[in-house]
Parts: structure tokens; sequence; C-alpha cells
């Protein structure tokens, strides 16, 4: 790995200018024109055969090798609808459009990935280094497999990774099965009928029973999903009533529910129109339910998973960090691994005595130093799974 890491080194100063122009410069979900341009134009510089708008704004950029299989590796690209709170030289020089996820990185990240690759070779098969639009909330992922990402661009395996401030710096970790939840949507609306709030018993109060379904809802979890598996249902948003004085006659709820296995989003699913029904049928209401199915458990395959675990064990790069338990956060790379098996990393970012926010918090930044521990990880997965023959 000597000859990766010091390439890297060598390309540090420069990989860390562009994730800061990149930063300063954020693009929207579908809209990241001009990331897409600067990583196409240094894909084709190292090598790589470049197709350009998969997925809208997406790239896949291949390199081949000798004989062997063949792995992608994904990148999200998009930023996030949220104003920036740094600070910072390289700041968002666009309002309301911030990298609050880290995404400038990760595309950075690959892209140091796939130069040092190409540069010092080491494997024997093919590379697809996919570039992913949209992936905060819009589900980039999807549209390039609808678009027929795997037809065109076929894969053995498929890799990804993310940033993990809650872990520190050289650390990684990967887990088997379920790392990641489904995020679904939901929005009750009851239809009752209003009046003056001194004769109660002349309406159909919809401030009561919206009431009455946000506690029922939180039986679902607490009493009808195992707890030895996860859900979790969150009313986030209760909309009824004008005046201090009107009992509403109409009003809605509306919220998320995240799960790690398809039995328990059924059951959340099928529960939340049942209890609505029921509360809209005891308050003599007409009630409409909207269940919309967002991104699905992100489920690493066990046995990608497990080999990636092994190099991470003996990797002189990063420290393996074990039995992380999963997340409930959400990530369309799920739709990547229901299609082709694969694995997905998070990488620390943490740093003893500094601050480390979150990601999506408004003082965030991806640290630079993480762009070549993430790169020469990854070039030691793609030699582990591609051995020169």
């Amino acid at each position: 790995m000597t000859a990766v890491t010091d390439f890297l080194a060598s390309r540090f100063e420069g990989h860390k200018a562009l994730r800061r122009d990149i930063h300063a410069h954020p693009e929207l979900g579908f809209k990241e024109t001009r990331t897409a341009a600067l990583i196409a134009e240094r894909l084709r510089a190292a090598g790589y055969e470049v197709v350009e708008g998969v997925g809208t704004t997406g790239l896949v950029a291949t390199l081949s090798r000798g004989a062997g299989p063949t792995i992608g590796l994904r990148a999200d690209m998009d930023a996030l609808p949220m104003d920036e709170e740094t600070n910072l030289p390289h700041a968002s020089k666009t309002p309301g459009v911030f990298h609050g996820c880290g995404h400038d990185g990760h595309t950075v990240s690959l892209l140091a990935t796939a130069e040092a690759l190409a540069a010092e070779g080491g494997f024997s098969g093919t590379l697809r280094m996919i570039f992913q639009p949209a992936e905060e909330g819009l589900g980039g992922g999807l549209r390039m497999i609808e678009e027929g990402l795997f037809e065109r661009f076929p894969c053995d395996l498929v890799y990804g990774f993310h940033n993990m401030p809650l872990l520190p710096l050289g650390t990684a970790t990967v887990r088997p099965g379920p790392a990641m939840a489904s995020a679904d949507e939901f929005k009750v609306t009851f239809t009752g009928k209003g009046g003056h709030a001194a004769m109660p018993h002349l309406s159909k109060d919809c401030a009561l029973a919206l009431s009455e379904l946000t506690v029922a809802l939180q039986r679902l979890v607490a009493r009808g999903v195992d707890p030895l598996r996860s859900a979790v249902l969150s009313v986030t948003q209760i909309h009824v009533g004008q005046a201090h004085n009107v009992i509403a006659g109409s009003g809605w709820l509306g919220g998320t529910v995240r799960t790690l296995g398809a039995e328990e989003r059924d059951f959340v699913e099928a529960g939340m129109h049942r209890l609505a029904k029921a509360v809209a049928l005891a308050h003599e209401m007409e009630v409409e339910v909207t269940y919309t199915r967002g991104y699905p458990p992100l489920v690493n395959d066990s046995a990608v998973a497990t080999r990636v675990a092994e190099g991470l064990r003996a990797s002189p790069v990063v420290e393996m960090v074990e039995d992380v338990p999963p997340i409930m956060a959400a990530e369309d790379f799920a739709y990547m691994l229901e299609k082709v098996p694969g694995a997905y990393l998070n990488f620390g970012m943490a740093k003893e005595g500094e601050a480390n926010p979150m990601v999506h918090n408004p003082a965030y930044d991806f640290r630079d130093e993480l762009i070549p521990v993430i790169a020469a990880t990854m070039v030691e997965l793609v030699r582990a799974e591609l051995p020169e023959t």
C-alpha cells in the first residue's frame, strides 16, 4: 500500500482544493451539473471511459485491467436544501443550499480512489465508478436503476460509503445484514364538523381526534413490534384550528416511519390504516390516510460484508470498529443493494478535542483528512476482490 498512500499524499492538496470548491458551489438533487462535469473531466484524464447523464445528472466511469469480476463503487454528489453556519472561507456561496452531509467529500474520495487505482493498478478486472445524484430524499439511486444502470454497466459487487462524525477519524465499520432503515412518510386527514368552542356538543372535534390518533399510533411500535427488532414511528406535524374559540372541523397529522425489516414495515402501515379508521368511526368523521413508501431498508450482503470486515481488521489504514448497531436513518444506496450484492461502509471523522457536528447540522463540514483514508481503504477492498492474475 505504500505506493498508493504516497500517491494519495502527493494529490492531497489538489483533492482538498477540489472538495472545498465543490463545497462552495453546492447543487441540489438532479442539478449537479457543475459537480458532475468537474469529476468527468478528472476521470477521463485518469483513463476512464465516462458516460454522463445517467439518472439525469449522474455518471458512470469504467476502467478494465485484465480478466476478472466487475466492482462498482458509488458516491453521492448532491447537497441539502439548508443554510450553512460554519463561516469558513469555503462556505456555500448559494443561499439555502449546503453540503451538510459530506457528499462533497464522498465525491472527491471516490475520485481519489479512481485515480489511485488507475495510476497504481494492482487489480485484475473491471471498475465502475458510480457518481450518483439526488440521494437526499429524491431517490437518485432508484432513478439510475430505472434507467438501466446495472443492465448498461453490469456489476458483480457494489460498494458504498459514508462519513460518520460519531466515530473517530481513522476508524471504519461495516455490518452484515440490515444496516440502515427504510424511510416512509404518512399523512392522516380528518374531516368532522366545526363549531363554537362554547358548544362542543354541536361539533365533531378534529383536534381531539388527532390527539387520540397521535397517542394510539405510538402503541403500534410499543405493543406491536418485537422489542428485539426495530421500528420508529414519529408524528412530526399536527395542523388543526385557527382561532381559540373555534372547534376545528378538519385537520391533519403527518410524520415518518423507519423500520429495518419488511415485516415491521407492513405491520406499521396496516396498523396505521386500522387505527385511523377506528378513531374516525368513534368520532363520526371521515378520514383519509396517505402512506408513501420511500427508501427501503439498506441490507448488506452477509458474505460480502463479512469479507469487508475481515479486510478492515487487517488494514494498515483504518481500525475496524466492531458491533456498531444499525442506524434508523435511510440511504438510497439500498436500491442498488437490492439489485447487486455488496456492502455499505461508514468511516469515522471525529477528532478528539475538536467540534464534530453531526451531518445535517448547519455547523457541519467534511474533514479533508478523511479523503485519503477512504480512498486507500477502498483501494484495498478492490484489490482484495480483484487480485492480479
